[in-house]
């Protein structure tokens, strides 16, 4: 192959598999050595390589015995957020060290029945609150294009991973961006479905409302296959939308009316958002930024200016909806039924406290703190009630953007990725930087980060595209044509 293993893709691995050029066994040997070369990088919590063989063998079996399957025999982690049987889970948190879940997660099962082979669990940011991994119980994740830099967060290791051609997709969670923008800060491919699209059957709760799941690959293709396996409605998850099965790869692949080879996206309308191209956007990310809608000019689509005027207002309304929801979901963490467990105290509430002060973070317990405040009572009708009416209208605001355009694209952040340590004696100076992907979440819509060049220290820029609910499929599609015309996606960090 003209390529060193660790550098296929989804695709690219499964169309080797499928010519018999290439083995389970072979391409899981590999990375696994991959991950031991760079442990370093603090990427992978848990791992079991005897299991993983095991796996890649059972897929070299089935495809010999003539099963086929885009994803059989692929090796890909998951995000430390979702339950495994076969491995610890502890959602980057001393509360959950060497947990062990009696059942898997659904996003889990679903790309385990597609054939995959599962590497291990990968770093986040504590309870997957964060946006810089580094609130991780267990260390940090460092960039692979510059390891003095954060590689975002809170899916930091899974986007690491994959940068650093470690494996070639993983799984991640996207709350407040925490797929997108780790997905900009490492330079790949991330997606945030429509709220409701994955399940989050055995994904740890961090905020209930606004918690999706999603791939994250070197290109939109990858991510198309991975999605289409681990998506579709779960009866377990009360949120999940009750939707068919969906073949994104093949939405993906569809040619829009009129469309030529020169011109894919011909009579696409992308809106612009006046609010995502502020005077303080840094002049790399702005100048990447415009030179990929150029290309997507270029390529038959149409730049629309819009507004959407309560962009900055989503900033206080997520980071009160989403600690207001952690405080509650992460009462049951409480050292009596599992999870840690003070070793001294006098009494039961005692224990309680201690076992939350031992187990929990600063940045969860910061969250915790505010949540309780929100909804305590006094204060749910000021705070709690008032977000939720403006999450409305943010809503609302995307629904008239969308009467005038397809997509809407932007930044993903105002930055390239910081400096470790640079942010972390101003939590709030980390929450404005998800001033470009809190809107979308709150609104429950799908938007996905692609790689779109580079910018100050030579670190990668990502495109934020967004998209209407349950169109997937355009969002992938323009995706797609513009990853054909360009080679930012293919781009890897030196020495990977």
């Amino acid at each position: 192959m003209s390529k060193p293993l660790h550098h296929l893709g989804v695709a690219e691995i499964g169309q080797a598999l499928a010519a018999r050029t290439l083995s389970s066994v072979e391409i899981t040997q590999h990375l696994l050595t991959q991950f031991s070369s760079h442990a370093g990088l603090g990427t992978l919590l848990a791992g079991n390589p005897e299991l993983a063989l095991a796996q890649a063998r059972a897929a070299d079996a089935r495809r010999a015995a003539g099963e086929r399957g885009a994803l059989l025999g692929v090796p890909l982690a998951h995000k430390d957020i979702f339950v495994t049987r076969d491995l610890p889970t502890t959602a980057g948190s001393k509360m959950l060290t060497d947990y062990r879940s009696p059942f898997d997660a659904t996003v889990v099962s679903r790309l385990a029945a597609a054939g995959t082979v599962t590497l291990g669990k990968l770093n986040c940011d504590e309870f997957a609150m964060g946006s810089a991994n580094e609130n991780s119980a267990y260390g940090p994740v460092l960039n692979p294009w510059d390891r003095t830099r954060v590689p975002g967060g809170s899916s930091g290791g899974s986007a690491a991973a994959v940068a650093a051609r470690l494996l070639p997709a993983a799984t991640g969670t996207d709350t407040g961006g925490s797929i997108r923008q780790p997905a900009s800060f490492t330079g790949i491919t991330g997606i945030k479905p429509t709220y409701g699209v994955c399940s989050r059957y055995g994904m740890i709760a961090f905020a209930s409302s606004l918690d999706q799941a999603g791939p994250m690959a070197r290109s939109a293709e990858d991510c198309a296959l991975l999605l289409s396996a681990m998506s579709g409605f779960d009866e377990r998850d009360s949120t999940s939308a009750e939707r068919p099965p969906q073949d994104f790869h093949a939405q993906m692949l569809q040619p829009r009316e009129g469309a030529t080879a020169a011109q894919p996206l011909k009579g696409l309308r992308i809106g612009l958002p006046r609010e995502f191209f502020p005077a303080a956007l840094a002049v790399d990310v702005n100048g990447a930024v415009r030179s990929a809608l150029a290309e997507l000019e270029k390529l038959g689509a149409t730049l629309v200016d819009v507004s959407l005027p309560r962009t900055e207002l989503s900033i206080p309304v997520y980071y009160i909806i989403a600690p207001a929801e952690a405080s509650s979901n992460l009462s049951r963490f409480d050292g009596v039924r599992y999870g840690h467990r003070a070793e001294q105290y006098g009494d039961l509430l005692d224990m309680y406290k201690k076992s939350r002060s031992e187990g929990f973070g600063a940045e969860v317990k910061r969250r915790i703190m505010i949540g309780a405040y929100v909804l305590s009572h006094g204060y749910y009708d000021a705070y709690y009630l008032q977000a939720q009416k403006l999450r409305r209208m943010i809503a609302d605001d995307f629904q008239q953007c969308f009467q005038q355009c397809d997509l809407i694209a932007g930044p993903v952040a105002p930055t390239v990725a910081w400096r470790l340590s640079e942010q972390g004696d101003d939590p709030v100076k980390a929450y404005l930087a998800d001033i470009f992907t809190l809107p979308g979440s709150l609104a429950g819509l799908p938007g996905m980060s692609i790689p779109a060049g580079f910018g100050e220290g030579g670190m990668p820029v990502g495109l934020q595209l967004i998209a209407n609910y349950f169109n997937e499929g355009g969002l992938l599609h323009a995706a797609h044509a513009f990853q054909q015309a360009t080679d930012w996606h293919q781009r890897a960090p030196a020495g990977f």
